[in-house]
């Protein structure tokens, strides 16, 4: 009950200073992962408009198996609004665990990050069954609320997995045979049965704030990606709707 109270706390304010305006960076995130699942220097940063809902230079605790200084529950409340409706993408919160999460996550959802001659990079993985993929602009920044966001139900898991996936989509039934172009073409028909479980193929959707939310992220997030390590910094503001 405590923690739903500092949830429901966060998220009002967090209207409270868009008040139908915009603020310079309401929500401020740092972050980075290796994407080969060897390093030991991911993290995540962010703060917002609560002191004690913010976390310097958080990662993953071998001890507890879990983020080292609690960023995935602090992190809910610029999620969610009260209501539960989504005011970011799945994908990109998605995204940010893996900084706080063990290297064995990084590879068992196939984390693929990739820069194109235009500039634009994209970043695709699967968790959980469903595929997700973010793409930046041709200056390597993540818009917010509208960039591109998409995600699509490609198989499932059973407790600890590991995901099994459709072969519409992977070579060998597993994250490391998926081949994206297939994920992402709607050549590829959802709807279809995945052998060993009630669970079936999807279609690609849009993956963002819940057009319902109370408010929404705005602006934009640098991204880069050398030497296979992924950063994303900068800003966003909070919208009512």
């Amino acid at each position: 009950m405590k923690r739903n109270h500092l949830v429901i706390l966060v998220a009002i304010t967090v209207l409270a200073l868009a008040g139908g305006t915009v603020f310079a960076q309401d929500l401020k995130i740092e972050y980075q992962i290796d994407v080969t699942g060897t390093a030991r220097s991911n993290y995540l940063t962010f703060a917002g408009p609560i002191r004690y809902m913010a976390v310097e230079q958080d990662h993953f605790d071998g001890g507890t198996g879990a983020s080292s200084k609690g960023s995935t529950e602090k992190f809910q409340p610029y999620r969610y609004d009260v209501l539960g409706k989504n005011a970011l993408a799945d994908g990109f919160r998605g995204l940010l665990l893996f900084g706080v999460a063990g290297n064995s996550y990084i590879t068992g959802d196939n984390v693929t990050v990739s820069k194109a001659s235009n500039g634009v990079i994209t970043i695709q993985y699967a968790h959980r069954g469903t595929a997700y993929r973010l793409e930046t602009d041709r200056n390597g920044r993540l818009q917010f609320p509208n960039g591109t966001y998409q995600k699509r139900s490609i198989g499932y898991i059973q407790g600890a997995g590991p995901q099994v996936i459709s072969r519409d989509f992977s070579s060998n039934g597993n994250a490391d045979g998926i081949d994206w172009n297939k994920v992402w073409s709607s050549s590829v028909a959802g709807g279809k049965a995945i052998p060993g479980s009630s669970s079936t193929t999807g279609n690609i959707v849009n993956d963002g704030a819940s057009d319902e939310s109370m408010y929404y992220w705005q602006g934009a997030l640098q991204v880069t990606f050398e030497r296979n390590v992924l950063k994303i910094t900068g800003g966003l503001n909070a919208v009512k709707r």
